[in-house]
């Protein structure tokens, strides 16, 4: 399951615990609304502390597996949690296990 996969690394984890409460953690680019829009790769990638390269792979990833959505606006892309993909995977694991 790519779910799994992707839970596999801390980092992605850290993205997908910062993302739950964006306005903890980031603060809105140009009047972006964090929790509508989501969180420029560019401050993911500086709270990372790693290359965009990188944080843009395990962005990537986590967007494959279908636990973040990823908006496009100009040349910016803003990254959010998709809440029902993670309720499902935390139903699936409290059912299965």
């Amino acid at each position: 399951m790519e779910v799994f996969k992707a839970l596999s690394n801390e980092a992605r984890l850290q993205i997908l615990a910062w993302l739950k409460d964006p306005q903890a953690h980031f603060v809105p680019q140009e009047g972006a609304d964090l929790s509508e829009i989501g969180v420029c790769v560019t401050q993911i990638t500086a709270k990372l502390n790693m290359t965009q390269s990188t944080a843009s792979q395990y962005l990537s990833v986590l967007q494959r597996a279908g636990l973040v959505q990823a908006t496009r606006l100009g040349k910016w892309t803003f990254y959010r949690r998709d809440e029902e993909a993670i309720q499902q995977v935390a139903a699936y694991l409290q059912r299965e296990l």
